[in-house]
């Protein structure tokens, strides 16, 4: 087999790189993942859902296999009583995280990315040599195995990801950086511009965002970013991975203060027309590593790939029994969706919900805790009752909702 050319090689020719979409939320809603702890102990456990999600990304077109390693750092691990992660341990987790991700990666011309998040260390105030020994017992897999690039993913504070991109580029492999922010910036008050600019300076080959946020909102950080970037004189890659769901509402802490989240977000999906639109935005601004998170499902994937097909010179293996923009409704019995096969009808509809009591906007839920907080500090015991109502009454007092 051909030798498989680099991230950054791929990156520099100006080509687009398609990522993948959300394990943890896919994977949760076929029932092999936990809401809460949000760790990734089916892929010892359940292998072939894994391996079979990654196969439907990579045949909608994705250019990247990301280890399903959400949350797999020791730490996370051990945090609330989630015995079954650490019966597992990190090691076991992302060992088979990579070998299933190579395996599939291999099945096309796709390349592996070990992903490295935030840390419940970081939550908690340990420290920065703390939080960088929690990474490097992950990198110590993505190494042994050889992953073609790390991507240090979801961080709330620019500060705790400078930390992972320190670590992640002391291995000499490319590192893209996603902050998991909006348009106000961190979590600790620091803009979107200068969190692009310290995570470039920290030596970021690729930096963006990932998640909390839809891709309106997300593409609107990307912008700031850049313009902070192009200020500073800075040279590097851009990435974008959002939510697969329209989030206009959220606060600066994006999704998770929504009172839908997990369970209730369906009718806020993003259709893959708002993939279409978002994967062209996204290359207008100078994006070429673009893909998606929570939420996104292989076919928001594969939209993408059939937005690029003139770029790319290609399309998805997933486009074969599809067609653009709905070209197999020709074939439809009924006349009035045969009209439909035609990419001005999808561009221009405005679809209803169906759901004729819903408000169309949701009061998220502002508690403004974040690291250093004392609600916030991490132990692996499983969360008393006490603790429980203590949370509960919190709750009553600040969102003024019954809470039984």
């Amino acid at each position: 087999m051909p030798s498989k050319r680099g991230f950054l090689e791929r990156l520099d020719a100006g080509e687009v790189v398609i990522g993948d979409g959300g394990f943890v939320f896919a994977l949760e809603k076929r029932g092999y993942v936990k809401a809460g702890p949000w760790t990734p102990e089916a892929i010892v456990e359940h292998p072939e859902a894994v391996r079979q999600l990654h196969r439907e990304f990579l045949r909608a077109g994705a250019d990247v296999m990301q280890t399903f390693t959400f949350y797999a750092s020791e730490d996370k691990l051990e945090n609330r009583g989630n015995k079954a992660a650490k019966t597992h341990g990190v090691s076991a987790i992302n060992e088979a995280a990579c070998d299933i991700a190579r395996e599939v990666a291999d099945e096309g011309d796709c390349l592996v990315a070990g992903g490295v998040c935030q840390t419940p260390t970081y939550l908690s105030g340990k420290g920065k040599e703390a939080c960088q020994v929690e990474f490097k017992k992950q990198l110590e897999v993505f190494m042994k195995k050889n992953v073609d690039f790390l991507i240090a993913e979801y961080y709330e504070h620019v500060e705790e990801a400078e930390w992972a991109v320190e670590v992640c580029k002391a291995t000499g492999k490319p590192t893209a950086c996603s902050l998991c922010i909006g348009p106000e910036g961190d979590m600790h008050g620091v803009s979107a511009g200068d969190c692009a600019v310290r995570l470039v300076k920290a030596g970021a080959d690729v930096v963006g965002v990932n998640c909390h946020f839809g891709p309106i909102k997300c593409l609107e950080t990307m912008r700031l970013m850049k313009a902070a970037l192009d200020a500073a004189g800075l040279k590097c890659h851009l990435m974008i991975q959002p939510l697969g769901y329209h989030t206009p509402d959220c606060g600066k802490q994006g999704f998770i203060d929504l009172p839908e989240f997990p369970f209730g977000l369906e009718p806020r999906i993003c259709t893959r027309w708002d993939m279409h639109k978002y994967a062209r935005d996204a290359y207008e601004i100078g994006i070429r590593f673009i893909g998606g998170c929570c939420g996104f499902e292989p076919y928001h994937i594969r939209a993408i790939s059939e937005e690029f097909a003139k770029e790319r010179n290609k399309l998805p293996v997933g486009s074969e029994k599809h067609g653009m923009w709905g070209d197999g409704l020709k074939q439809h019995t009924k006349p009035w969706v045969r009209a439909r096969a035609c990419r001005e009808y999808w561009e221009n509809l405005k679809p209803a919900s169906g759901r004729p009591y819903s408000s169309s906007m949701s009061t998220p839920s502002g508690w403004g805790v974040t690291a250093g907080d004392k609600m916030l500090e991490q132990h692996a015991d499983t969360t008393t009752d006490t603790e429980m109502n203590e949370v509960f009454e919190k709750a009553k007092t600040l969102e003024k909702r019954p809470v039984s």
